[in-house]
């Protein structure tokens, strides 16, 4: 993924941007490794019959890492530094989802160099599974 460069000045309230990906069993796995969160309901597909969702699920926290690489890397892009961010998990992810992480300018603070923005993740039946915003200072 390239990433952008943008200056506090080129943006804009109602801005918008995301990125998508195929959540695969392999990808849960690494990031398992990555984490050190082995939840066997990500990652033992036993277990995972038995669970609430009848199937394995992705850890929440994949999608608000993929929220992640839209801010640092696409909007405000190069020089964001995470502040804050509120989360909220309304369905489960699924190996074979695809995936779309969105991010959208709510609020511009110019003197301080922040940014508000709306934050979630969609499947690819436009169902929202991670709602929340986000909080990011521009580093310029």
């Amino acid at each position: 993924m390239t990433s952008i460069t943008r200056s506090f000045e080129d943006l804009k309230v109602g801005m918008r941007d995301n990125m998508s990906k195929k959540i695969t069993q392999e990808i849960v796995h690494q990031f398992a490794e990555v984490s050190g969160d082995f939840n066997p309901v990500h990652v033992d597909k036993e277990y995972g019959k038995t669970c609430i969702f009848g199937n394995n699920i992705a850890h929440g926290m994949l999608g608000a890492a993929m929220i992640s690489a839209v801010l640092g890397n696409k909007l405000p892009g190069v020089g964001s530094i995470y502040l804050s961010q509120d989360l909220r998990f309304r369905a489960p992810v699924y190996f074979g989802d695809v995936i779309t992480a969105y991010v959208e300018i709510i609020e511009l603070d110019e003197e301080k160099k922040k940014i508000k923005l709306n934050a979630w993740c969609e499947n690819q039946d436009e169902k929202k599974v991670v709602t929340g915003t986000a909080q990011i200072y521009l580093n310029q």
